[in-house]
């Protein structure tokens, strides 16, 4: 299962509470205060692991808290310290801040509110809400979600010449907690956009090592694949496989959004066309339709450098498509057939040409 969006609920340790404490030994009944301060509470720390691919870890561990901090010790000896939590995502992954004024204040049993901050399903579902506080994206990146609670200074700490004998300690702070939604958006040098069954599974094992599924029928692909292509000059390139966009996609439509979102760091889109319309549809229109969506969804991605990708052309009605399609597109068009490889080779080369230019 693939797991791109997932709703967490992080608590950092509180810090432990100083001691109170007198050296008492055989030959000194009455020594000054040796309490000792409280260990600090452990953090919740994100941490960015490439050998990470998705987040189905915490779809069935959403509550990630860290450890207490030890209380101080007599003979000033402090507690010890709170282990970290350590939450490992995958490059490409946005942290999002759920305000605490969009949870639900629920009546208790005495009649008084109280917010819920532990309950997942009560927030509502709108993006709009959600603060971004971390984007990440280098292996190695670490992002401290929720800071752990300082430890409370022991009475050692209280004592002056006019007060030999304090009783006075501190209690450790509370840790952060709150609620976070994390989201992973793919990173590669390129997307591969197209309609469902237009070979964009099949061109990617072609171009790669990747095993995706493939299928003679719509929507075989429902999860993004990352596959990597390798040059004899040892130049290596990214391609990311998303589902088939369907019309409506930029507003939703299809799960147009899940999809979406995994080319939005693509620095080049390769847009693949079924030009035999083996699908019964007007290759033209779906090019036509594709760079819209795309555009509604984010106008920046709309203006992003892409090639065109003459697919399936080994089948007879491709060839006089393709002299319609090159009429009403004025750019460079790259034919090829995925299912015996013609064609792969001069795509590799274009795509690498044009990639160093982007």
């Amino acid at each position: 299962m693939f797991v791109d969006r997932v709703r967490i609920v992080a608590r950092a340790g509180n810090g432990g509470p100083g001691a109170c404490s007198f050296l008492r030994e055989k030959n000194m009944p009455d020594g000054g205060p040796d309490g000792g301060n409280g260990g600090r509470g452990g953090s919740v720390v994100i941490v960015v692991d490439p050998h990470v691919n998705n987040l189905i870890r915490y779809r069935y561990a959403p509550h990630q808290f860290a450890k207490n901090g030890q209380n101080g010790g007599k003979k000033q000896m402090s507690g010890r310290s709170g282990a970290d939590c350590i939450i490992t995502v995958p490059p490409g992954t946005v942290v999002s801040r759920i305000p605490d004024e969009v949870i639900p204040v629920v009546p208790d049993e005495f009649g008084e509110g109280r917010k819920t901050p532990d309950d997942l399903a009560s927030v509502p579902e709108d993006p709009a809400v959600l603060e971004p506080v971390a984007d990440l994206v280098k292996p190695g990146d670490k992002f401290v979600l929720c800071a752990g609670g300082r430890g409370g200074r022991g009475n050692m700490n209280f004592k002056s010449s006019t007060n030999q004998a304090p009783r006075r300690y501190e209690n450790g702070e509370e840790g952060e907690r709150g609620q976070f939604q994390l989201e992973l958006k793919s990173i590669a040098d390129a997307g591969l956009v197209g309609y469902p069954n237009a070979g964009k599974s099949t061109l990617l094992s072609r171009l790669s090592n990747a095993h995706p599924k493939i299928a003679p029928y719509p929507f075989t692909t429902l999860e993004p694949m990352i596959g990597v292509i390798e040059y004899p000059d040892f130049a290596r390139v990214t391609v990311a496989d998303i589902p088939g966009l369907i019309e409506g996609a930029h507003a939703g439509v299809g799960l147009g959004h899940e999809f979406l979102r995994h080319i939005e760091r693509c620095r080049m889109l390769l847009f693949v066309i079924d030009m035999a319309g083996s699908e019964g549809r007007d290759p033209r229109d779906d090019y036509a339709m594709l760079r819209k969506e795309v555009s509604l969804y984010q106008k920046e991605l709309g203006e992003r450098p892409y090639l065109i990708i003459a697919n399936k052309m080994d089948l007879p009605e491709a060839a006089e498509n393709l002299k319609k399609f090159k009429r009403r597109v004025r750019r460079e068009i790259i034919p090829i057939a995925g299912d015996d490889n013609a064609g792969i080779d001069q795509l590799k080369a274009v795509f690498k040409r044009e990639l160093a230019t982007v």
